[in-house]
């Protein structure tokens, strides 16, 4: 069965960004942000992150075309980019990654894991201090209630 972790690179120095993936043995890191730049941490724009990761020996791939922003599960384009992205993960421990720490508030729990899981996928989320969540849990958690509600 094939694994995919997600991870949120937040106001993360490069280091501590590359231990996390290197902690767990991640071998390709699957960017899914939209516009491969941060104005906040620059070390997370696309040149600068590849850097950092080749330096690791850490392949990257940016998939924001396909499966950045908030693209529509019924587009062909999003089921090519997971398409795309299930290839490249069967072959190498691939980590897919966007800006939001928390994973609960991020499109790559909302949309891209949805189609992971419809393909056997079993995903993990990688938490800022290095432990993980599995997908089963996270959508257990209790959420905050809105004050609204």
């Amino acid at each position: 069965m094939t694994a995919i972790f997600t991870i949120g690179h937040s106001n993360q120095t490069a280091e501590q960004f590359v231990a996390l993936l290197q902690k767990h043995g991640v071998r390709l890191l699957a960017d899914v942000r939209s516009a491969p730049v941060s104005r906040f941490s620059p070390q997370f724009n696309r040149a600068a992150l590849m850097r950092s990761l080749q330096e690791a020996g850490i392949d990257y791939r940016w998939f924001g075309q396909a499966l950045g922003g908030k693209p529509r599960a019924a587009e062909p384009v999003f089921s090519a980019g997971i398409s795309e992205l299930l290839k490249a993960a069967n072959s190498q421990c691939t980590a897919i990654m966007c800006a939001e720490r928390d994973p609960r508030m991020c499109h790559r729990t909302h949309l891209v894991t949805p189609a992971l899981l419809k393909n056997g996928v079993t995903v993990t989320h990688i938490l800022g201090d290095g432990s993980l969540l599995p997908n089963d849990a996270l959508q257990q958690a209790p959420r905050q209630t809105n004050l609204f509600d």
